[in-house]
């Protein structure tokens, strides 16, 4: 597809506001105040029933083969356990850190890809591949004498990362079937694999107004609606412009944590962030 006016396509505003959006998942995840899994839990359930909304009004299932099947199952698992390691790295490090560590993802996808022969790791991307693990380090904020836990935050993070680059790896293999009914039926995935583990949550978990509120709007809203917005966003904006749109979601995530909460980073995991976010941008724009 040729690039379209932002004006015109009404790609921008949609990619803008689902990166927002997504810079506000954090919020809504500490704010219910309901265990990890039990929210990534929720977020399957109501998410897959908005999307099932949608691929059912705009008519876009297709019987998935047996083959299929098996990179959904792949996919959707990845993606819930995705989810459960970025959610728990907030409480270790801080939503900012967190956030912006994972978005080392496309160095650990370029990675995976290497390794699975898949693609050919590119020589002139290892600087900033380095100048993202430089900004990882200082992100961990132990050189400057910070907790353990932070660096436990990191690592979940980068966890995070690695979960969503196989999930990519796994969703690039279902080309006949559309977006909006993979992330479904990857969710269905995560519905069915939490399960157990939710339900024995749920039975001592403190359900508050606030809490249903919290993952309400994240399974409908941060979930079903805004995966509706990426995807008419996907298909309406220039490689370039989506990865340059893409970075609102951390820096919305950063500006949270400092405002809402009053999470200041250390002078050294600042620069971290900053470094991470650069390598990534550089990475992004060699690609576009």
């Amino acid at each position: 597809m040729p690039p379209q006016s932002f004006d015109t396509s009404g790609g921008s505003w949609r990619m803008v506001l689902a990166m927002l959006l997504s810079g506000t998942i954090g919020l809504l995840v500490v704010e219910s105040g309901l265990p990890v899994m039990l929210v990534v839990w929720l977020r399957c359930l109501l998410g897959a029933l908005g999307l099932a909304a949608w691929v059912a009004y705009s008519r876009q299932w297709l019987r998935p083969t047996r083959a299929e099947v098996g990179w959904l199952a792949v996919g959707g698992l990845a993606l819930v356990l995705n989810w459960v390691c970025l959610f728990t790295a907030y409480g270790h490090s801080s939503i900012a850190v967190a956030t912006v560590v994972y978005h080392v993802q496309p160095f650990i996808l370029l990675l995976l890809a290497a390794m699975l022969g898949q693609e050919a790791m590119p020589v002139r991307k290892l600087p900033w591949l380095l100048l993202a693990l430089v900004g990882v380090a200082l992100s961990s904020g132990l050189l400057e004498g910070g907790h353990a836990a932070s660096w436990a935050g990191v690592l979940l993070a980068l966890a995070a990362a690695s979960l969503y680059a196989v999930a990519t790896l796994a969703t690039q293999r279902l080309k006949r079937l559309s977006a909006a009914q993979i992330a479904m039926l990857q969710m269905v995935m995560g519905v069915l694999a939490l399960a157990v583990p939710a339900w024995q949550l749920a039975a001592s978990a403190q359900f508050s107004a606030k809490a249903w509120a919290a993952v309400a709007v994240l399974g409908l809203v941060h979930t079903a609606w805004m995966y509706t917005l990426m995807y008419a966003a996907f298909q309406r904006l220039s490689a370039q412009a989506i990865a340059g749109l893409s970075f609102i979601y951390p820096v919305v995530a950063v500006l949270v944590d400092l405002l809402w909460f009053g999470h200041h980073p250390a002078p050294l995991q600042a620069l971290g962030m900053v470094l991470i976010l650069l390598a990534v941008w550089a990475y992004r724009k060699g690609k576009s």
